[in-house]
């Protein structure tokens, strides 16, 4: 069986910290950006992040992409 992938969408996430719960431990919140151009670099995409981050408030934990792909059996 020969599977192929095609991928279909890509999304940037930015992960702020939020604060902190009862116990102490930090609470994060993510701000979701869909129809990323799957032909962007990571460099692109981090630059992009940094420039978003410096509009917040809160503070950049981690910034995250998120690939998604149609798996095919040929």
């Amino acid at each position: 069986m020969a599977v192929t992938s095609d991928l279909m969408n890509s999304q940037l996430q930015l992960v702020f910290e939020n604060g902190a719960d009862d116990k102490g431990n930090v609470k994060f919140r993510r701000k979701s950006f869909n129809n990323v151009k799957m032909e962007a670099t990571k460099e692109q995409l981090y630059n992009v992040a940094i420039a978003l981050a410096d509009l917040q408030q809160s503070t950049l934990s981690t910034v995250e992409r998120n690939d998604s792909s149609l798996l095919v059996d040929l």
